[in-house]
């Protein structure tokens, strides 16, 4: 399924233009948002910037008229970073990743899927290339998975809302390209899934479901969630998660 196409008309889209770029938000959250809203400095000269990291992410949290929100610049990975860094080959508005990624989320949102609240995206064009950057509202009191199994909190009923989680979003047919234990966030609202660059919606298939939930276990392992050997693991987390998994995705 096409992303653009199950997302092309987000109920609250507005559209800015200018000779070098475009800015996309959602109306209802703020009525005005301009160039300055995606400059980190502009909010630490206000003493709007509490924290920033680096990274490839580059987000920023900053204190905006519309409440506490998370802005991310994009940037490449791996070896192609030292070459590209934060550009990007240009290939049409609709298709930069800021855009895509503020329409999947506002889709998801529609859907009731535990994501963040998409303020505005940006894309800034230069000839053959372009940089973006995306605010999101922040999730209060929010930690990730990550942290919880490095402060020993990860147990067999935190991994079966895991499992629960995932099954949310694959029965939707999201995709989301780096299914990680960064990426989800256990707040005392709930669990939501954050950073869909790259993702998308796909007719769903259990080949790219798996794939994603495997992702997931490499990441865990990464984290140490193995340490005490792998049938360990299988008994106390995953076993948990994928019943939870799969109770959800056949309701």
């Amino acid at each position: 399924m096409n992303q653009n196409r199950a997302a092309a008309a987000p109920m609250h889209e507005q559209l800015r233009q200018d000779a070098k770029g475009a800015i996309l938000f959602d109306a209802t959250v703020s009525p005005q948002v301009d160039g300055p809203w995606f400059d980190a400095d502009h909010w630490r000269a206000l003493g709007a910037l509490s924290t920033q990291s680096g990274g490839r992410g580059g987000v920023a949290i900053i204190h905006t008229p519309a409440g506490e929100c998370v802005l991310r610049h994009y940037r490449r990975g791996g070896m192609v970073a030292r070459l590209m860094g934060d550009r990007y080959l240009w290939s049409g508005a609709d298709r930069t990743r800021s855009f895509q990624e503020f329409r999947l989320l506002q889709a998801m949102a529609k859907q009731q899927l535990p994501v963040p609240q998409v303020l505005a995206a940006q894309y800034r064009r230069a000839g053959l290339y372009y940089q973006a950057d995306l605010i999101t509202r922040r999730i209060a009191d929010a930690h990730t998975l990550a942290e919880s199994l490095t402060q020993g909190r990860l147990d067999a009923e935190l991994a079966r809302e895991v499992g629960t989680l995932a099954a949310r979003f694959h029965r939707a047919g999201v995709w989301h390209a780096d299914l990680n234990a960064h990426n989800v966030l256990i707040a005392p609202t709930g669990l939501y899934l954050v950073d869909f660059d790259r993702g998308r919606l796909r007719t769903p298939e259990q080949s790219w479901r798996m794939a994603n939930l495997q992702r997931l276990r490499r990441s865990l392992f990464k984290l140490g969630a193995a340490a005490q050997g792998e049938a360990v693991f299988d008994q106390a987390i995953w076993t948990p998660l994928m019943d939870g998994y799969e109770e959800t995705l056949g309701a």
